[in-house]
């Protein structure tokens, strides 16, 4: 399959912005942000982080259907995108000068973050744009491949950097640490290059008022795929955050666990595309179903696992799933949608998406703490994946205009 121009520099800012979700969040920025709390309590530190990344996350969710359908209006995704990504970039490097000011390393972080997430509405959006929907399945999941090339790439260098700092003449582990913040920002800005040049948009503004576009109704096929899309995501979002913490309970060794996630990010990159490949024989849908019946049965393996090939069996199936359901959910969703609507119903997408891994993480705590056992904790995620499973198909078997 040819790849058009367009659909190849919408598809490297998944490589681009990748880097920060790996290295900054769920790297090196809570190692990080904990080495300014060094005469404080380490408690403290994970209230502050956890609240800035809770009011980070109210502010992005509550304002992305407002910006989506502000960017239909102006017909100015591209626009809007390079804002946020140049204002998450700007504040990721920032980071660097640091020097134990931790409040003034959270704002940092929080700006940084918005930008991150507040860019990736108009990224999703832009895939209406770029790609006609007979492509959108591949070049979606194409996204997601370099997304996961890219974050992995990065983030294994900047493992290598900090923890051997002496070999690439760096003071200590504290100084590789902010360079990690700066090498995110350089490789973000560069690889978003392509899309800063090669995507062009109309510029044009809608006769509609902003309340009327905000106030069209939005048919009953989207709004139950959406809370469908909310139940399965969570849980799989579940499962990609509390991996590491449920195999350490059972008695996993650290080091082995995360060696299987970084294993899940390179084997993501080919996965994603031969997912996508497989889709296209058997339909978009089925394959979004059959990734939810392949978690449902992943997470019932979890219950039984223990010992670390068990879990690297584990990592192996999550790995040929993850980037599947994630890209084909994007771009199924993308193809019930108008273009004309799109940065509004992305802007909803995204905030479901971010509301996701409310319900799971709870269920798996709750359910353990009542049965004091991590097995059947983790068990319980099985509902989220089952009524998503319901909701999903019950939202393919609705009319488009519905």
């Amino acid at each position: 399959m040819k790849i058009t121009k367009e659909e190849l520099s919408w598809a490297l800012y998944d490589f681009a912005n990748s880097a920060f979700a790996t290295v900054v969040m769920a790297g090196f920025f809570p190692i990080f942000f904990k080495s300014l709390f060094i005469t404080k309590s380490t408690q403290l530190s994970t209230f502050y982080l956890g609240l800035g990344s809770s009011i980070a996350s109210i502010i992005i969710a509550i304002s992305f259907p407002f910006l989506g359908t502000f960017s239909d209006i102006k017909n100015n995704k591209k626009g809007l995108l390079s804002i946020f990504a140049l204002a998450g970039i700007l504040f990721t490097s920032l980071l660097f000068i640091i020097n134990q000011n931790w409040f003034f390393a959270l704002i940092f972080y929080i700006i940084a973050y918005i930008g991150f997430a507040g860019a990736n509405v108009f990224y999703d959006s832009l895939l209406n744009k770029v790609s006609i929907p007979d492509r959108r399945d591949f070049i979606s999941s194409l996204g997601y491949s370099l997304g996961y090339l890219g974050g992995g790439l990065l983030f294994l260098l900047t493992i290598i950097i900090y923890q051997n700092p002496s070999i690439f003449k760096i003071e200590n582990e504290s100084i590789a640490l902010k360079i990690s913040f700066l090498l995110v920002g350089i490789w973000w800005l560069i690889f978003s290059i392509p899309l800063f040049l090669f995507i062009k948009e109309k510029k044009e503004t809608k006769k509609d008022s902003f309340i009327s576009m905000i106030k069209n109704p939005i048919n009953k096929k989207i709004i139950l795929f959406l809370i469908a899309y909310w139940c399965y995501i969570d849980g799989v979002d579940t499962i990609i955050k509390m991996s590491i913490d449920y195999g350490i309970s059972i008695g996993l060794s650290s080091k082995m666990l995360i060696l299987a996630l970084l294993m899940v990010q390179f084997l993501g990159f080919p996965f994603a595309i031969l997912y996508s490949l497989f889709a296209r024989l058997i339909s978009a849908k089925n394959a979004i179903i059959l990734a939810i019946i392949g978690y449902t049965c992943i997470t019932i393996f979890a219950v039984f696992m223990n010992n670390s090939l068990h879990f690297f069996i584990l990592a192996f199936f999550v790995s040929i799933f993850q980037g599947g359901i994630q890209a084909l959910s994007r771009s199924y969703f993308s193809n019930m949608i108008n273009e004309s609507e799109s940065g509004k119903l992305f802007g909803l997408y995204n905030m479901v998406g971010k509301f996701a891994t409310i319900v799971g993480p709870f269920l798996v705590g709750i359910t353990t703490f009542i049965t004091k056992n991590h097995r059947t904790g983790i068990s319980s995620i099985i509902i989220l994946f089952i009524a998503g499973l319901i909701l999903f198909t019950l939202s393919s078997m609705e009319k488009k205009n519905a």
